[in-house]
């Protein structure tokens, strides 16, 4: 083996190295990345809702020690959390330092089709559900898709009624038809974004009619029967519901090597899951390790349930009085560092037109950390500084976690945002980090079980540093 030249050797200290996660593990590495994707893979089949995901997150806390926030009195190492109407969660473990604290934020809800208020009616021998669609997706994505129903409706007698129709056994499932190839010449002219309207979005419930002439809408009428014989509903109860309709598809394995995953809602759940279950191993933090897990990001986080409300700062006001922390508020927010847990897109290499090959992520590379997000100019984002981006790769190396940067694309291809903005606006040191995805926001995402794990134990330092 001839030796290294001084310039190869120079090289190895002067340029970045990018190599594969998967190149340095080894086989226990990739058992814990496997054995890890498993757990994620079960949650995801269970939570495919905000609702849902707060309701697996709540009782798996709860399991592990947390107990609802009250008015108790805390001290180091108390476990407790606080479900906020069923669409977000915070949850702290309180540390050896209760003025400050280190914060991963991540969100819950995930792109899918809302249903109108006033949605069913009948057309063609059809009974059908008005949808409008939630989150920035490719609406032709929709169509010929095996949906799920999912959700809440509270009657007029003042029960709640929870729906899950689609993904138990022998239940039946939903879809919106396309249009036949063969008379689909003018749509094919169309754009993108018009392929499919969104008031096309309509989807099949129902066929047969009941057999009474003195009934107009024989089909409809079917449907609301059905409804009401299984779960006491009328048709005015669909003004008081949350119903949302998500791809049937369960998480799979994908490649002969089994390396990634496929499944619905990737973005955001991996990350809330890495974070999930980070908190829950952690027991003695030097600071009080927080996790938010929010609603409503994919339509700008807006809500009393998203992170542009005061549901963290209400939180963090009440763990300081219930620790009797006398430092200021503003204090502890400026002295407190955070992590937005949100995903990234990968290089996809049927697209490679759109990323610029320098600062785009690779799957199965580790966590990408994301300086910034946004549009254009950065718009609508926060950018992390240097100091701070300095202290997260010293915490990344001295943990010997696989990492990488990334970028959300070319400068003028598009862009998007994270919860960065809402966290930093409190004067937190803040930065985005998650793995990467190809084909983000469609009913199946693409992710790598290595980019999973090491975020998995990112999260779990970035905590207990």
């Amino acid at each position: 083996m001839t030796s290294k030249s001084r310039n190869e050797k120079l090289q190895e200290k002067l340029f970045t190295k990018k190599e594969s996660a998967w190149e340095s593990y080894s086989p226990a590495d990739k058992e814990s990345a496997f054995a890890f994707a498993e757990k994620y893979k079960l949650f995801l089949k269970e939570s495919k809702t905000e609702r849902l995901c707060v309701k697996n997150i709540c009782s798996g806390l709860k399991k592990s020690g947390f107990v609802e926030l009250g008015t108790q009195k805390l001290k180091t190492g108390d476990r407790v959390f606080k479900n906020y109407k069923n669409k977000a969660v915070l949850a702290a473990v309180i540390g050896q330092d209760n003025s400050k604290f280190n914060l991963i934020g991540s969100h819950l809800d995930s792109p899918r089709l809302d249903l109108k208020q006033s949605p069913l009616f009948e057309d063609s021998g059809f009974a059908l559900l008005k949808s409008h669609y939630y989150g920035g997706i490719k609406k032709y994505h929709w169509v010929n898709t095996p949906l799920s129903m999912y959700g809440v409706i509270h009657t007029k007698s003042g029960r709640k009624v929870e729906i899950s129709i689609g993904d138990n056994e022998g239940d039946p499932q939903f879809i919106i038809p396309d249009l036949l190839p063969h008379l689909a010449k003018k749509q094919m002219e169309k754009t993108g974004d018009k392929i499919i309207e969104g008031e096309q979005l309509n989807i099949l419930v129902g066929s047969i009619p009941v057999k009474d002439e003195k009934i107009k809408e024989k089909i409809k009428f079917t449907v609301l029967k059905y409804l009401n014989e299984k779960y006491k509903i009328t048709e005015s109860d669909f003004m008081c519901a949350e119903i949302e309709f998500v791809p049937t598809f369960n998480p799979v394995d994908i490649g002969f090597d089994k390396s990634m995953i496929a499944a619905y809602g990737q973005d955001d759940k991996c990350c809330s899951f890495a974070s999930y279950w980070a908190i829950r191993k952690i027991t003695n933090p030097k600071r009080n390790a927080i996790a938010l897990f929010a609603d409503k990001e994919e339509i700008g986080s807006m809500g009393d349930s998203g992170a542009a409300s005061h549901l963290l700062e209400n939180f963090v006001m009440q763990l300081l009085e219930a620790s009797n922390v006398n430092t200021l508020p503003a204090t502890v927010f400026e002295t407190s560092q955070a992590i937005s847990a949100d995903v990234d897109g990968g290089l996809n290499p049927m697209f490679k037109e759109v990323q610029d090959p320098l600062n785009v992520p690779l799957l199965g590379h580790g966590v990408t950390v994301t300086k910034y997000t946004g549009g254009g100019g950065k718009y609508s984002s926060n950018d992390a500084s240097a100091e701070y981006m300095q202290k997260v790769r010293e915490l990344l190396d001295k943990n010997e976690i696989k990492w990488q940067t990334g970028e959300l694309g070319k400068i003028d291809e598009g862009g998007g945002g994270t919860i960065a903005m809402y966290m930093s606006k409190y004067g937190i040191d803040t930065v985005d980090a998650g793995p990467a995805l190809l084909a983000m926001h469609s009913p199946l995402e693409v992710m790598s079980k290595a980019d999973l794990y090491e975020c998995y134990k990112f999260y779990k330092a970035f905590f207990t540093q």
